[in-house]
Formats: C-alpha cells, sequence, structure tokens
C-alpha cells in the first residue's frame, strides 16, 4: 500500500510540513484503492485455499500476488513432471508384479490392491480383463490348480480381483499342502544303487560256487556312516527278497 506522510502544521510561508513516513494503514486509502485492495485479498485467499496442502506449505509466505501466481505455476509444472514419474514407476511395478516366495495370498491381496489404490490416484486406467489375469497368472506355483477352476468356473471378465482373492483364500490350506508336495518332489534325488556301487567292496565269487547257490551281495564297509550303511543293508534285504521271489516263481 506504500507510505504517507502525515501533514503537521503550515508554516509562515504557507507550505506544509510533513511528519516522519510511515506505512499506510487502511484508513489512508481512497474509496476505489480500498475497493482494490479488498479485491486483491480475496483472491489471494481464493488462491491459497485451492492450493494442494504440499504447495501450500511452499509458497505460504508470500504476500505479492504476483509472486504467489508466478511460483504456483512453477510447482504445478513441477507436480506434472512428477505425476508422469509415478505413472512410469506404476507402469513398471504392475508389469513386473509377482508373488514373492513364502508370501501368502493374503499379503499378496494386500500389495495388489495397495498398487491398484496407486495407480487409480493418478488416474491410471486398467481393464478389469487386465487387473485379474495380472492377479491370479503370478501367483506361485501351488495355487496353480485353483487358478485353472478360477479361469474355468468364475472367469476373468465378469469378477474383480477382490472377488478372486475371497474365492482362491478358502483353498489356503491345500495351497499350502500342495507346496509341501512341490518342495518335497524338488528335492535332489540319490540314485541308491550308484550310491551302493560307491561304498561297497568289489564283488567275490567263488569259482567253486554251484550253478544254484544265491547271487552274492557286496558287503558294505567297516567304516561307512550309519546312514549309509543302513542304505545298504534296506537294499541288500530287498534285493535278496526279490531275487527269492523270482527264483520261486520260475519254478
Amino acid at each position: 500500500m506504500g507510505t504517507v506522510r502525515e501533514t503537521l502544521a503550515e508554516s509562515i510561508e504557507g507550505t506544509p510540513q510533513y511528519g516522519q513516513e510511515r506505512p499506510r494503514a487502511y484508513s489512508d486509502l481512497t474509496s476505489d484503492e480500498k475497493d482494490r485492495y479488498n479485491a486483491y485479498i480475496r483472491a489471494t485467499n481464493i488462491l491459497l485455499q485451492r492450493l494442494p496442502k504440499d504447495i501450500y506449505t511452499l509458497i505460504n509466505h508470500y504476500t505479492d500476488a504476483k509472486d504467489i501466481w508466478d511460483n504456483v505455476k512453477m510447482l504445478l509444472e513441477g507436480s506434472k513432471l512428477t505425476k508422469e514419474d509415478q505413472e512410469s514407476q506404476l507402469y513398471d511395478d504392475f508389469e513386473h508384479f509377482q508373488q514373492h516366495k513364502g508370501e501368502s495370498i493374503h499379503d499378496y491381496y494386500i500389495r495388489f490392491a495397495k498398487l491398484i489404490n496407486d495407480m487409480r490416484n493418478i488416474n491410471m486406467k486398467m481393464s478389469r480383463l487386465q487387473l485379474n489375469s495380472k492377479f491370479v497368472n503370478n501367483m506361485l506355483p501351488e495355487w496353480g490348480r485353483f487358478v485353472t477352476a478360477v479361469k474355468l468356473n468364475r472367469g476373468l471378465r465378469d469378477s474383480n480381483y477382490e472377488q478372486l482373492y475371497v474365492y482362491l483364500k478358502q483353498h489356503d490350506t491345500h495351497a499350502k499342502e500342495n507346496k509341501m508336495m512341490l518342495e518335497r518332489f524338488s528335492q535332489p534325488i540319490v540314485d541308491p544303487l550308484a550310491l551302493l556301487s560307491n561304498v561297497s567292496n568289489p564283488q567275490h565269487y567263488s569259482p567253486s560256487s554251484s550253478a544254484s547257490s544265491s547271487t552274492q551281495v557286496p558287503q558294505p564297509r567297516a567304516d561307512s556312516n550309519s546312514p549309509i550303511k543302513d542304505l545298504i543293508e534296506n537294499l541288500t534285504n530287498t534285493l535278496a527278497l526279490l531275487t527269492q521271489s523270482y527264483r520261486t516263481f520260475l519254478r
């Protein structure tokens, strides 16, 4: 509003004498100036009240309307760039989204729901089929047969991923059983005959043995570890029983 000097008195020559300069108060304004000032205040308040909170905190110390507007434009343009970066990041997160090893279906669903919510907050659009396909096709192998049942019985066009989660959650116990079976089958398989060959002594046959004598079975080393000894003994007994059964069958 500028400054003003009050008139203290007039000199003998008729010229006014002024006091010290001071800032102009509202009462010093003319009627037109008061109207302009009131409109300025209203415009500033409207502008500030409509700003996002994070932007308002950055410009609320400005008092000049032009400074406020210039900084708002700059910050909003920056927010637009940030939105593009967020959109790119969310697309990448959606593209690579999958259930982590050992992650429960509940935690998997919560992560997926949060991702979709973040996408919706910046108006990213995905079809229902895209969302449902991403949710069920990136689950761990133990959920495979239940996912197939979902696709056949419920379909991916008419349901939403929340409904698919509720359906799949009912089979959580069976999925855990499938997981244990898959882990058991994925363990390295040791060939017992190869192990027997590695740890046993060479076979020895007596030249004087008759044709009707039983086949000699190799004996384990005396210094073998206990599990290996047990395995060899079990294999030896099994082979002996099979041989005896085979000979009985031939008779």
